[in-house]
């Protein structure tokens, strides 16, 4: 099941899930790009969201206009979708509409791996940045182990490259992959206060004790936060 947040109050960029896409709102664009991968549902904030999705004939749930997090927001959906606990819920950020479908199946193939050994089940997914491109704090970067676990997020630059040795830097890309019983484990934990300090609710799992495994892939895909990001995006991909 791909579950996609749609929330209308962004503070940097207002009503951004509805700016047209090619002639279509950003978060239906969203979901057209994935519903060949799984079924998608729309868990949208509102009214106006709900009854778009339904013009486009894509299943969208109302949920609680107040959560503080895309997470949670899905969280809520899944349960009134009646899942079963070790079912693959993946988060698609509603403001990824052009994010490539192999990307989306690399994460998913992910989950059920990661289902075969652990009771806890998170995975996300990253690329290679430039050195300047990890200067933007709007990009995420990610540090993480041997195992391709997430050691920390953050908006800065990280890893500091203090000798100038030249070190790969990568960005997170806004997906998530769980089972339904770790998605609910997630949103019982409390926020903490890396998660408030960066504004990255990833930042809860880690700080809890629990492991993001990450997939690093090859994508062209980011996240749409501004006006000047849509615009550059629109750019890059007319046509497509």
């Amino acid at each position: 099941m791909i579950i996609i947040p749609a929330r209308l109050a962004s503070t940097r960029f207002p009503n951004k899930i509805l700016a047209d896409i090619f002639g279509l709102p950003m978060v239906i664009k969203t979901a057209k790009a994935v519903e060949d991968i799984d079924d998608v549902v729309i868990a949208a904030d509102s009214e106006e969201v709900l009854k778009i999705a339904q013009d486009y004939n894509i299943k969208a749930i109302l949920t609680n206009a107040n959560h503080q997090s895309g997470t949670d927001r899905i969280n809520e959906a899944a349960q009134k979708l009646s899942l079963e606990e070790n079912d693959t819920v993946i988060n698609v950020q509603a403001d990824e509409p052009f994010i490539e479908k192999s990307v989306i199946l690399s994460l998913k193939k992910r989950v059920e791996s990661l289902k075969e050994k652990s009771e806890w089940v998170m995975a996300s997914c990253c690329k290679k940045i430039s050195k300047d491109e990890a200067l933007d704090p709007n990009l995420v970067k990610v540090v993480v182990d041997k195992n391709q676990n997430a050691l920390y997020f953050s908006r800065s630059r990280i890893p500091y490259d203090r000798e100038n040795i030249g070190v790969q830097y990568l960005g997170h890309l806004g997906l998530y992959g769980f089972t339904l019983r770790s998605l609910r484990s997630f949103c019982a934990f409390a926020p903490s206060l890396l998660e408030q300090t960066e504004k990255l609710e990833q930042l809860r799992a880690l700080c809890h004790g629990k492991t993001i495994n990450m997939i690093e892939v090859e994508s062209q895909s980011f996240g749409i936060d501004t006006k000047e990001d849509l615009q550059k995006a629109l750019k890059i991909f007319q046509g497509d």
